[in-house]
């Protein structure tokens, strides 16, 4: 009787959380590219003149926050009842670069805190969120900027011909932490609270930056000897203005913070980097837009990579603010606005296909065959 019960016992148990099964750490490219319309909306010039807009981008905020905790819970649970797949995406060149976007979503959805989030929570409240989540992002980040590549060294085997923009995602998280930190400086202590949180934030812009500048070459350098990437991978290509459009974001924000004697260095640094890197960001988001209309026409079709088109742009954006603010011009004014319609397009469009993508359960099914899927086979074993 015993040994007949056991079949029965085992059929009768649920299935443990099939849904989340295969939920890549890529999902959390939603919660930013969320978080990223709140800030940079809230950062607009003259945006304190526009009606509503403030409440609407705190509404947006509140969204990511919400979106932010529920994929965590969902995360939590695919770790918990579907190890095998966790693993097998850590093996997987193609995912485990994606694990850079926890990172980046705790520190966007704590920075929104502050910088319009405080409108419905208060100015304390804020503070605290901020301060626990940009802790856990700069923590998460520093582990991904330095544990994926290890895995990329050590435990995947990869070809240069397969190189592609994912591998900036771990690499442009202490950047966001760079990006973020000063939001936090006036609510320490002054003295050496403050300055050691600055320090810190430019050591993380160094290691983003010099990382960034030798993966980025290799990027390059394989779409142009190997050609245009792959359909599905084609958004990827925005990814690249990540690390320029935070970097000059970076750069601005600190140096609205920094004491003397550093504030007139900084201030001079802000424009003399800033300037050259968003030129180049937008050299490339031309070449990027053309890549991604040629891929449209052949057929590209919606992916979570999607995703790719708003975070991205949203530093662009945060990063035009910030010089628009730095030099006065109304020319960057006007960059920040444009770029700032582009992103709640992108957003608009990313989040209507995911919303009906979760509602017809085609996001969350298992991968089809010329679908990205975990490539446990390229993994070394030794």
């Amino acid at each position: 009787m015993v040994i007949a019960a056991q079949p029965l016992a085992r059929a009768a148990r649920p299935r443990r959380a099939p849904v989340v099964r295969h939920l890549g750490p890529n999902w959390y490219a939603s919660v930013m590219g969320t978080a990223i319309v709140a800030t940079a909306g809230a950062g607009l010039p003259g945006a304190g003149h526009i009606p509503g807009l403030r409440t609407v981008c705190a509404a947006v905020w509140a969204l990511s926050a919400a979106a932010l905790a529920v994929l965590l819970g969902a995360r939590a649970l695919h770790w918990i009842h579907h190890r095998d797949q966790a693993r097998a995406h850590l093996l997987d060149p193609a995912v485990a670069p994606f694990y850079g976007c926890l990172a980046m979503a705790l520190l966007a959805v704590g920075g929104g805190a502050l910088a319009v989030g405080r409108d419905w929570t208060g100015t304390g409240p804020a503070v605290v969120l901020d301060a626990v989540l940009f802790t856990a992002g700069t923590v998460v980040g520093l582990v991904a900027a330095v544990g994926v590549p290890y895995l990329m060294i050590a435990s995947h085997r990869i070809e240069l011909g397969e190189a592609t923009p994912v591998w900036l995602l771990p690499l442009v998280a202490p950047m966001v932490s760079a990006a973020q930190g000063p939001l936090l400086v006036p609510h320490l202590p002054a003295g050496q609270p403050r300055e050691s949180l600055l320090l810190a934030c430019s050591a993380m812009f160094g290691i983003s930056l010099l990382a960034t500048l030798v993966t980025l070459p290799l990027i390059l350098a394989r779409l142009i000897t190997a050609g245009p990437l792959p359909l599905a991978l084609t958004p990827t290509l925005f990814l690249v203005l990540g690390p320029l459009g935070q970097s000059t974001t970076a750069v601005g924000t600190s140096a609205s913070v920094v004491p003397a004697p550093y504030a007139r260095g900084y201030g001079v640094l802000a424009v003399l980097y800033g300037v050259p890197v968003l030129g180049f960001a937008l050299l490339w988001l031309a070449l990027a837009a053309a890549l991604v209309v040629r891929a449209r026409r052949r057929g590209m079709g919606f992916t979570m990579a999607w995703w790719a088109f708003t975070f991205p742009v949203g530093t662009c954006v945060t990063g035009a603010e910030a010089l628009a603010r730095r030099t006065g011009l109304v020319v960057l004014a006007g960059l920040a606005v444009l770029l700032y319609a582009l992103l709640v397009a992108a957003w608009a469009v990313a989040a209507a296909r995911t919303g009906r993508g979760v509602l017809s359960g085609d996001l969350l099914a298992a991968p089809r065959r010329g679908r990205a899927e975990p490539r446990s086979t390229t993994a070394r074993t030794r």
